[in-house]
């Protein structure tokens, strides 16, 4: 428990040991601040809910993915890719035709 002879450190308008502060004792300020914090909260709240969504997750995903893939270099790489994959294609069938 604090000493009464203590100095108190004041955060916003209560004290550290709950008690209000000298200059906010009019209700109708502790009202508007108490409604400013739960606009605050509130907006804190809907963007923590926004970063976190499943939906929101998947489309930033998205248009990132699309992003790197209109990149040149990543455009080149596909191709090269597709180009390896339909030669070993080819490869495979020309090899199963000798046989047969």
């Amino acid at each position: 428990m604090a000493d009464p002879g203590r100095s108190v450190e004041v955060h916003g308008a209560v004290a550290v040991t709950g008690a209000i502060s000298g200059r906010d004792k009019d209700p109708d300020a502790l009202l508007a601040q108490i409604e400013t914090t739960r606009e605050d909260l509130a907006r804190t709240i809907d963007t923590l809910a926004e970063r976190v969504s499943p939906a929101n997750n998947v489309r930033m995903l998205r248009e990132r993915a699309i992003q790197e893939i209109s990149r040149p270099e990543v455009k080149r790489a596909a191709v090269a890719a597709g180009a390896v994959l339909a030669g070993l294609v080819l490869l495979r069938l020309w090899s199963k035709g000798r046989r047969g």
